[in-house]
């Protein structure tokens, strides 16, 4: 019979552990990175500020996402069990930058 540490699967580290593993340091990157995206497009000047609601939607929403997931995985709000969570998180946010990006080329493409 597997040892009872085998069966419970792999442990999520908490505390500022978190930055000590590859895919949770994946998390301050994408903190910074989606904290420079929303404020860069927010600074940019464009004739209709309307175009850019559905990237500040995104940006903003996956930032405070991402934030809210990192300050529960600093906490250890996880219990040191892996979870689906990250892993949806993360296709959601790549299918909406995604679908940003189609319609940005088509957008562009038409003009």
């Amino acid at each position: 019979m597997a040892p009872a540490a085998a069966s419970r699967g792999s442990t999520l580290p908490s505390g500022f552990a978190v930055f000590t593993t590859f895919p949770d340091l994946l998390f301050f990157f994408e903190f910074v990175f989606g904290g420079l995206v929303w404020i860069l497009v927010a600074s940019s000047l464009v004739p209709i500020p309307l175009i850019q609601g559905w990237v500040m939607f995104v940006s903003v929403f996956y930032f405070l996402a991402t934030t809210t997931l990192l300050v529960l995985y600093i906490i250890g709000a996880h219990g040191g069990e892996t979870s689906w969570v990250t892993l949806v998180f993360s296709y959601m946010a790549t299918l909406l930058y995604v679908v940003h990006a189609v319609f940005s080329l088509i957008r562009w493409k038409s003009s």
